[in-house]
């Protein structure tokens, strides 16, 4: 699967605005932040701390699942990361860009996101007839994603 050019100069902007965030609120940049949230960046999938540490324990042989957790809780208080949690399944982690959904596979529990800025207008429309001053919102579509359909299929 090959990511468009396009893709490929986005993620490295975000990462440079992600290390400018780390450095402005005194965040010391090591070498795993650096991997762990590159990583991230480039991940469509939002992956656990687990599918990170296994990414990069060869790079970081000393590195342990606990070091990737308390990074991506560091990345979370500064608000570079959402941590989604779906059901017992264990956290995934999202890189936080535009406000976009999640589709996410009732068989293998594969999350891609979603955007559709129309959606934006329900917090007003929200705000306006309930008079709620409001913070979010959040969707879920739920089915199953291309591969698993195919896996049905034979």
């Amino acid at each position: 699967m090959s990511l468009s050019h396009t893709h490929v100069h986005e993620s490295h902007d975000q990462l440079k605005d992600a290390l400018d965030t780390l450095k402005q609120t005194g965040v010391r940049i090591t070498p795993q932040r650096h991997a762990i949230l590159e990583f991230l960046v480039e991940s469509m999938t939002h992956p656990t701390a687990d599918d990170i540490y296994k990414a990069l324990e060869g790079k970081f042989p000393n590195m342990s699942v606990a070091t990737v957790y308390n990074n991506l809780r560091v990345f979370r208080e500064v608000g570079l990361v959402k941590e989604l949690t779906y059901g017992d399944t264990s956290s995934r982690f999202d890189f936080v860009t535009t406000e976009h959904y999640h589709v996410i596979c009732e068989t293998c529990g594969k999350i891609v996101d979603f955007h559709y800025p129309g959606l934006d207008e329900v917090e007003q429309l929200a705000a306006h007839v309930t008079g709620f001053k409001i913070s979010h919102h959040r969707m879920e579509i739920y089915g199953t994603c291309a591969e698993c359909n195919h896996k049905d299929l034979h």
